[in-house]
């Protein structure tokens, strides 16, 4: 496969990771007002952990983990409002003025679209170790320096 034995394209693929959670982190903030949030900002993020995934860089782990973050903090900011006797789901924004950057204003929408945002990017990191792509690119990087198993055949696992 060209992606993992490719310098050319680890090289792209580095390059083009810091710029793509540039993207990723304003389709988060600015989601709530245009077109973005925390769906698209988790595929932005989980399109870079494929491109790095296949071609054999260092991806983060935990999906599992990333799951169950995303689901509760998600749940908490949805079901939080009840507990004040308000609807589901309702938005509570808080404003403050801050001396350079002038009125600053935060609503519990953005920690929601967090919680989306982790869910998805758990996720596409749950479905590529349920299709195996991690072994796949971590035996096809070891089977150009010897056997995929750490196991010798005198041990009884095979080669």
């Amino acid at each position: 496969m060209i992606a993992r034995t490719s310098p050319i394209v680890k090289l792209a693929i580095r390059a083009a990771t810091p710029i793509a959670l540039l993207i990723a982190a304003y389709a988060l903030f600015a989601g709530h007002n245009q077109p973005g949030g925390g769906f698209a900002a988790g595929l932005l993020l989980g399109a870079v952990i494929v491109l790095r995934t296949v071609a054999g860089l260092q991806r983060p782990g935990h999906a599992t983990a990333l799951l169950a973050i995303g689901g509760t903090i998600a749940g908490v900011v949805a079901i939080g409002p009840l507990l004040w006797n308000e609807a589901l789901l309702d938005q509570v924004v808080i404003t403050w003025q801050v001396p350079v950057l002038g009125k600053v204003k935060f609503g519990s929408a953005l920690l929601f679209d967090v919680g989306v945002m982790a869910i998805v990017v758990g996720l596409i990191m749950a479905v590529l170790d349920g299709l195996g792509a991690t072994s796949l690119v971590d035996r096809g990087l070891r089977g150009s320096e010897g056997p995929a198993t750490s196991a010798s055949p005198s041990e009884g696992g095979r080669s």
